[in-house]
């Protein structure tokens, strides 16, 4: 593992950590309130919606533009990846093409081999080291003084969702479907940095050490199918095969059939790239 340095040691505030750790602190609150099964389709429906909100948007969109949207729908899944509360579009777009440039290798964010299982899940996140981004690398969506705004202003749309789901359904829901649910969407997402980087299986040779695993692919909505994703990066597509279920690929075939998505990337074999 890489040395951690003292410089880098300093800049290890965890500046995030008190709204993370309350959240989860919070959902222990399921264990005081009445057991409902409509509780748990408020969870469900929640995190349903949200991790697609991550993986259409945060990921295969404003990461990899593996589709097109309109400036309104653009707008839009901007606010939905947001209310997973993982910090603003353009901040999540530029680490993450970071990432690509660097993976697993020196320069990486959140490389699991060149540091710790816990500072690829989850520390690189509440540390203060990885704050600020380049705009530079998201200067295609940057240029958008809407998505600028809601990237300063990350958190409106989780408060915003979490108070929705208050007034509609009261403290239970508000507990099970944004608190519960959104700690679970947390760690099923940053488990693809973490996990699908460890532990899986190999289809292709990547410099990187992306694994595939069924199911991660379940649980995030396709995102598990890791090494395929690092093999084609830009493929709307990340479970290749036809039992690769990759259900955010499903939600977005339909947006472009209700004509809200265009253009879905398919799949291309990269130049001198083979499969395993």
């Amino acid at each position: 593992m890489e040395p951690v340095s003292l410089a880098r040691r300093r800049r290890y505030h965890f500046g995030a950590a008190i709204p993370f750790v309350l959240i989860h602190a919070g959902a222990l609150a399921v264990l005081l309130v009445p057991f409902r099964w409509s509780l748990v389709a408020w969870f469900a429906a929640s995190y349903a919606l949200r991790v697609f909100g991550v993986t259409a948007g945060h990921h295969r969109y404003f990461s990899h533009r593996s589709y097109k949207l309109g400036r309104v729908s653009q707008f839009l899944m901007a606010c939905l990846a947001q209310t997973a509360a993982q910090k603003g579009v353009l901040w999540w777009a530029a680490h993450h093409r970071d990432h690509h440039r660097h993976a697993d290798a020196p320069g990486d964010l959140h490389s699991p081999w060149l540091r710790t299982f816990w500072w690829a899940h989850v520390g690189w996140v509440l540390s203060n080291e990885h704050d600020g981004y380049d705009q530079r690398r998201v200067a295609d969506f940057a240029r958008f003084p809407e998505l600028r705004w809601l990237d300063r202003h990350h958190w409106v749309p989780a408060a915003a969702y979490g108070a929705a789901i208050w007034l509609v359904g009261g403290w239970g829901a508000f507990v099970w479907g944004f608190l519960l649910a959104t700690v679970a969407v947390y760690h099923a997402t940053f488990a693809v940095n973490s996990v699908a980087h460890l532990f899986g299986w190999r289809r292709f040779e990547t410099p990187d050490q992306s694994r595939n695993s069924l199911l991660l692919a379940l649980v995030t909505f396709g995102e598990g199918w890791h090494n395929n994703h690092h093999y084609s990066m830009v493929s709307c597509r990340q479970g290749f095969r036809w039992w690769e279920i990759d259900i955010t690929y499903y939600g977005l075939q339909l947006l472009r059939v209700l004509g809200i998505a265009r253009d879905l990337r398919p799949f291309r074999q990269p130049a001198g790239k083979r499969a395993a």
